[in-house]
């Protein structure tokens, strides 16, 4: 059976290009793999494919006989919903490790570093695995991505060997020069609704049996938010929070200031306020927060478990 390669839901540029690089090393390995991801490319990842001549995975909603490796998440929220009807067979990833579970053993790979494909590429020189440019200059971009150029608290001097050694392979002088191209794409937002930009890197968790949704938007600059688009934001986030969710939460990241804006409709925004360092206003501004990964996530959920 040709196995799935599988990024998470609402799919950013790491999850995309991870499929694509991991089914690369497992198909140097003599694995027989397909790929796949849980929706289309963001302007971002678009950006990244068009640049770098590569066509994103098709799109699966249904994972139900397959045998599958996930890269980019082990959480089940993430999952596709049928995803007890599948087989594990293996996990790279760079987040916490989730609430997935095999009945067989699974090969996992799992490291504390700022992207999947920092992950991926070590992976290619254990094996001996080699990566064409084309291949290399999406993988340096979904590194650039996920460390907001090299900015990020996740960020490791793993993730910058990683992009050097990538660039070279792509044939790129200034890996910076494109990552800047391509934030400059992410933070395209003609076109796109409230919902669409709320769902453009959004993941939800499970915190101490509550449901939280968080979403993440990465801009060039706040001010790129008008006052008619906050509203907007915040009545979807309402609808959001509406759908099952006890807090529904969107972190807007101003990438050259270096921090982020919080949003969001809760149950509780108080403990959501406090958790993250500030207080329910209007205008809630964290310095120097960049990463839902790290500054957001952990602290949501330890103050879930308070």
């Amino acid at each position: 059976m040709t196995a799935l390669v599988l990024g998470h839901k609402n799919p950013d540029t790491d999850s995309i290009v991870s499929a694509l690089s991991a089914a690369n090393l497992y198909r140097g390995r003599g694995i027989d793999v397909k790929t796949g991801a849980q929706g289309k490319p963001a302007p971002e990842t678009a950006f990244v494919l068009e640049r770098f001549g590569l066509t994103a995975p098709e799109v699966v909603t249904s994972v139900a006989g397959e045998e599958v490796y996930l890269v980019d998440y082990s959480d089940l929220a993430q999952a596709p919903d049928d995803f007890a009807k599948c087989k594990l067979l293996g996990i790279i990833d760079h987040h916490k490790l989730g609430d997935v579970t095999s009945d067989s053993p699974v090969e996992v790979f799992i490291k504390p570093v700022g992207c999947s494909n920092t992950v991926i590429k070590e992976l290619h020189d254990i094996y001996g695995v080699s990566i064409d440019p084309k291949l290399a200059g999406a993988m340096m971009c979904a590194i650039l991505s996920d460390t907001v150029l090299f900015k990020s608290p996740t960020c490791t001097e793993a993730d910058k060997k990683a992009v050097a050694d990538l660039a070279k392979i792509a044939g790129v002088d200034n890996p910076l020069d494109i990552g800047m191209e391509m934030f400059k794409a992410k933070s395209n937002l003609a076109g796109a609704s409230a919902r669409d930009l709320i769902f453009r890197d959004f993941k939800d968790f499970d915190m101490s049996g509550n449901k939280v949704g968080i979403g993440q938007l990465e801009l060039v600059s706040l001010s790129l938010i008008t006052p008619e688009l906050k509203a907007q934001l915040q009545d979807e986030l309402n609808k959001v929070k509406a759908e099952g969710r006890h807090s529904a939460v969107l972190v807007i990241t101003d990438i050259m200031k270096e921090g982020s804006e919080l949003m969001m409709c809760s149950d509780n925004g108080e403990l959501i306020a406090k958790a993250l360092n500030t207080q329910v206003s209007d205008e809630m501004w964290m310095p120097g927060v960049m990463s839902r990964k790290k500054q957001v996530v952990p602290n949501l959920e330890q103050a879930f478990k308070a």
